[in-house]
């Protein structure tokens, strides 16, 4: 499920892009909300803007409507606005559940798109047929994504102003702004480029405590923003900093971390905010102690913009972190430094012994260090060395995976 869906209009706000692949073609399909010209609501005035932006992107239009209601109105001011783009459309009359209803899509010939193209969302039919048509008149293939673009995701509680960063990454407003909390109900990507380099931002909806996830919206919308987190590399937790870091945002940390995520933490409003270095101090050492990938604690404002750009440049630096490699001769002096900094556990007489490191893996980091003996190797020691690589080659809000593997030959060792 790629798109938040519910019988209540107005679900879907701004617009989602979406990497699709039919027949071998590759094409990117833009979601909108659905378009009211006479609701005056601030947010549907939003709608209507994020709409037609997605209109000047797109190359191909698929104007939906409900073939049960009938072509409406407003169906039609929306025909006049795709007749003025010269852009090729094609009309879907939806709704169709049964073969008796494709009468139904006839209506739909007065708007002068020429033939309708009956389907049924809810059910798959006819979507084949759709995609067909729609492929023909697409252009050539959109070119692939790279293996160094940096997947973003930007999540945390609603309304601490993560559209307003996403915005600001941008330079536009991409992503619809209100001062009414759950805005953003899509996961929403974004591709920017930044000091040469390509990073998809994943704009997420606001993550609530659990428990007060009362309505099915709101259940998809958590669910969305976690599957945003494990499809990026890196996350920025955006906290208000008019409140700290509160349990709620240690807890969305944790989600992203859980997912795999390099992350930092972002305390946004930073103009607003009555917080003394002190005060800043004291936040970042509770992350210190309580999340264990012990992510950086950066000031930002989205309304004023500052700080944003070292935001972008902590991003591309986390990415390179989490795909990057360190060579297996430093790798092995730091195993001498943490050797001599702290002496190995031992059990019964015997001491636990680290023999050799390398590095396995990237996208997290994956380190094997090669011991004598796993038993002898206690949480406290684990948890020394992995704080101690982390802090020896930056990697503070990087997850880092670390296999003590045992030797199996040359037991003698052990003693």
């Amino acid at each position: 499920r790629e798109a938040v869906v519910h019988e209540r209009a107005g679900i879907t706000r701004d617009r989602k892009e979406i990497a699709t692949e039919w027949n071998g073609r590759r094409f990117t399909l833009i979601d909108t909300g659905g378009m009211d010209n006479e609701d005056p609501d601030p947010v549907s005035g939003s709608i209507r803007d994020q709409a037609r932006a997605a209109l000047s992107d797109a190359q191909v239009a698929l104007f939906v409507f409900d073939a049960k209601a009938g072509v409406r109105p407003g169906d039609e001011e929306l025909a006049d606005l795709l007749r003025r783009t010269r852009m090729p459309v094609v009309v879907a009359a939806n709704k169709i559940d049964a073969a008796v209803d494709i009468p139904l899509a006839a209506d739909a010939h007065r708007l002068g798109f020429g033939e309708p193209m009956a389907v049924s969302a809810a059910q798959g039919l006819g979507t084949g047929d759709l995609l067909d048509r729609l492929v023909e008149l697409l252009p050539e293939d959109d070119e692939e994504v790279d293996d160094t673009t940096i997947r973003l995701a930007v999540i945390g509680r609603p309304n601490v102003g993560k559209s307003s960063l996403v915005n600001r990454f941008a330079g536009t407003d991409r992503v619809i702004v209100s001062d009414v909390a759950g805005t953003t109900r899509d996961a929403i990507d974004l591709p920017l480029e930044v000091d040469g380099r390509r990073i998809i931002v994943v704009d997420t909806a606001g993550m609530r405590r659990q428990s007060k996830v009362s309505e099915s919206v709101e259940y998809y919308t958590v669910l969305r923003s976690q599957r945003a987190a494990e499809r990026a590399d890196v996350a920025l937790v955006v906290c208000d900093a008019n409140d700290g870091v509160t349990a709620q945002d240690m807890r969305v940390a944790e989600l992203a971390m859980q997912s795999g995520c390099a992350t930092a933490i972002v305390l946004n409003k930073w103009d607003t905010a009555e917080m003394s270095e002190d005060d800043l101090d004291h936040e970042r050492a509770k992350v210190a102690n309580k999340l264990r990938l012990r992510p950086r604690v950066l000031t930002a404002s989205a309304l004023t913009g500052r700080n944003v750009q070292r935001l972008l440049k902590e991003v591309l630096a986390l990415g390179d972190r989490m795909q990057g490699r360190i060579p297996t001769p430093e790798l092995n002096r730091f195993v001498g430094e943490a050797v001599q900094a702290r002496q190995p556990p031992a059990k019964q007489g015997h001491r636990l012994k680290l023999l050799y490191a390398a590095q396995i893996g990237e996208r997290p980091p994956r380190f094997a260090i090669q011991v004598n003996s796993r038993q002898r190797v206690t949480r406290d020691y684990a948890y020394f060395i992995e704080n101690r690589l982390r802090a020896r080659f930056g990697m503070d809000g990087v997850p880092l995976i670390i296999d003590f593997v045992e030797r199996k030959s040359r037991r003698s060792e052990d003693r």
